[in-house]
Formats: structure tokens, sequence, C-alpha cells
């Protein structure tokens, strides 16, 4: 989009905002993933603690940095992903995956699936399956750095958005795209 994709707003909130707030309203710890280069923009919107940023020490790029970045800062805690990018997510389809991940023990990711193929950006993750791809990723066998890839490395329950939600998994990467939001 050769933009910030968190910044652009969405009735007078930027991205990054309304995914926080939805996330907020289910009682949810808020970490915002962000690059170095986001540091002083990113810090103008969400509180410093709730920054973190991208680690130096993972030779990898994209999502799955983001995400193996918040899970060093929170070794511990299990991880439900929002990325910034699905505006129009619905809090319901959020709280499903909380109550599939309650009602699962032995899943490591909980994510939704459009005509078979996997959503991870929208997902949640235990810090045991995080730390499995962790060790993957440190030992060379993680040859590939995408978060489908990594839904393959460990246990994944996954249920099919229901026809009436696609929308809300409506990814947008151009302005044109995002016109008429």
């Amino acid at each position: 989009m050769k933009s910030d994709k968190g910044l652009l707003t969405h009735k007078e909130n930027t991205w990054a905002r309304i995914a926080a707030d939805k996330l907020s309203s289910l009682e949810l710890q808020i970490a915002i993933s962000i690059n170095r280069t986001q540091v002083d923009t990113y810090s103008s919107i969400f509180p410093a603690e709730q920054l973190v940023i991208d680690h130096e020490g993972l030779q990898i790029k994209g999502p799955l940095l983001g995400l193996l970045s918040v899970h060093l800062r929170h070794p511990d805690s299990d991880i439900l992903v929002l990325a910034c990018d699905l505006p129009m997510m619905e809090t319901d389809l959020l709280e499903k995956l909380i109550e599939l991940y309650h009602d699962n023990r032995l899943a490591d990711s909980f994510i939704y699936t459009n005509k078979g193929e996997p959503e991870p950006l929208c997902g949640i993750y235990r810090s045991r399956g995080l730390t499995l791809i962790m060790k993957l990723l440190q030992t060379g066998q993680l040859p590939r750095h995408s978060m489908k890839y990594m839904l393959e490395q460990i246990t994944t329950f996954s249920i099919p958005i229901p026809e009436n939600k696609t929308a809300c998994f409506r990814n947008y990467n151009t302005h044109a795209e995002s016109n008429g939001l």
C-alpha cells in the first residue's frame, strides 16, 4: 500500500487503534508489534509499554517476525493476533476463537479458514507452540518463515469462517480497495 496500514483511518480512528480497541473490549492485554522506524509515530498513539519492536536477533521478516518478537517479550503468554488490516473484524469472531482456545487444550493454534486456506493473522497461538517455532528457527529447521508454514509445524485447530462473516476477513492492500469502508 506504500504507507503504514496501521495509520490509515476509518471513522476517525487508525486501523491500529480499531484493532486494539476490539481486543481491549475483550479485556485482553494489548501489544502492538512495530518495527524500529515506527516507534516515534506509534508512541504518540499507544503507551510505550504496549509497543513491541521487532527483535533484531531474529533473521526473518513479515508477520512471523512480529509474532515471535511479542513471544520473546512475553514468553509465557498465549497470544491472540489481530492484524490491523482487518478493520472490519467483528468481536464475536474473536470471542469464538477464545471459546475454542479454552475448550481445546491440545492445540497450539486456533484459526479460521477461508475456502480451506488458513487466516493466520486472526488467531490464537499458545506459548508452547511459539516456543517450538523458536527452537526450529534457532536450529535452522524452519526453512520458510511464513505464518502459513508455521501453522504446519504446530498442532492447529481451524474452523471455517461463517459464510455471513467472510467480509470481516477482507484484507486491504491498496488505497483503492480501502475506499468506501
